[in-house]
């Protein structure tokens, strides 16, 4: 059967086009390889736990944010989320602890007493994310840590786990607007959402269903089809059949996936390879717990984002130095009286997969990060 669009992968990212095409009067239609939606954020199931595999802290719910412009298109109503104050707490190799909350009073305060080293410039550095979240500004293109002058190494690396954990990039990588976006609270706001991020996948296929799309659930997308003159003009499903598209194919897959698999190494341009040979990406090592709900309550906060090293002089390893500690608020993902919480580190995606070649060395780096 022909299709307008045909979208590969039921991630949030192949979710959002395919919910947004089709009630514009689109046939399209999204094939996902596993038996539900959600992608890498789909919950996970385990004696009786129901556990949200991310971090918890969503954002662009803000009034007039992206999700209110997208579920205004939509015929389905957008999932409850509420509001975080503090969004979380940033707990440091010291034992300090720093609410990061809306509050912008109270959390320069905070700056002070944590940072008396450098105090004043703590808080000058958050006044100017203020000042400079704006993309189209020059000054806003250059790397965050250009603006560390008299800040200590404990308040740069207060700000590298923030940002290693929000954005997967640190202050020499990430430009001054992409730390803006990322840690000016105050203008934005952090999340959470009743049912977690499967609650958002869940509403966005409703509505693809809803709009007359289709969604095909338990079908692997192999790779595009080719037409005679080389030109894509579909997908192959795993099981062999031909799924044609006449306008547009979406890939929800990763970049290198997208190219090394979909569209096919021997079809990749020369200068695209040599791109991606450069890039990293970051994978997700997670623990699942359980945690009795009177110890929770001993906690300053469900989510707590934790550098465990100062690294002096050294580069900031994400890997080795952090983790981040979510418990999902809602008491009915977990048996009576307890939490289900996700634990959450950054492990190189690359080295992981040689880690089943060898489950000693697998073994080793489960009781090491555990």
């Amino acid at each position: 059967m022909n299709h307008e669009v045909v979208v590969v992968g039921g991630g949030i990212g192949g979710l959002t086009p395919a919910a947004l095409l089709a009630p514009r009067g689109i046939d399209v239609c999204l094939f996902e390889r596993q038996p539900h939606v959600g992608g890498c954020i789909a919950n996970f199931e385990h004696l009786g736990y129901t556990f949200e595999p991310t971090a918890g802290l969503y954002s662009g719910w803000e009034p007039a944010g992206i999700y209110e412009k997208i579920f205004s298109e939509l015929p389905v109503e957008p999932p409850n989320v509420q509001p975080l104050s503090p969004a979380y707490v940033v707990r440091l190799p010291d034992g300090s602890d720093v609410a990061v909350a809306v509050n912008e009073r109270q959390f320069e305060d905070d700056l002070r007493q944590t940072f008396p080293e450098c105090a004043e410039p703590a808080v000058t550095f958050y006044r100017k994310l203020l000042e400079f979240n704006d993309p189209d500004r020059a000054s806003a293109c250059t790397a965050t840590s250009t603006y560390f002058t008299n800040c200590s190494l404990r308040f740069r690396r207060f700000i590298d786990v923030q940002l290693q954990t929000l954005t997967q990039g640190t202050s020499d990588r990430l430009s001054l607007a992409g730390a803006a976006r990322a840690l000016t609270l105050p203008n934005r706001g952090m999340w959470t959402i009743q049912g977690g991020a499967q609650a958002l996948a869940n509403a966005l296929a409703e509505s693809l269903k809803k709009s007359g799309g289709t969604l095909r659930l338990n079908a692997p997308v192999l790779r595009f089809a080719y037409s005679s003159d080389g030109q894509p003009m579909g997908v192959d499903l795993l099981s062999g059949e031909r799924v044609p598209a006449t306008q547009a194919i979406i890939s929800n897959l990763t970049i290198w996936d997208t190219y090394g698999k979909l569209i096919g190494l021997a079809r990749t341009p020369a200068s695209v390879s040599s791109q991606l040979k450069q890039l990293r990406g970051w994978g997700a090592y997670l623990l699942f717990l359980g945690m009795d709900q009177a110890a929770a309550q001993r906690l300053k906060s469900n989510r707590i984002v934790v550098l465990t090293d100062w690294l002096e002089g050294q580069n900031y390893l994400p890997d080795q130095t952090q983790l981040v500690f979510a418990i999902a608020p809602d008491a009915c993902r977990a048996p009576e009286g307890k939490f289900a919480v996700t634990v959450s580190t950054l492990t190189d995606a690359k080295e992981w997969f040689a880690f089943h070649e060898d489950e000693s060395t697998h073994e080793q780096k489960d009781q090491a990060t555990l």
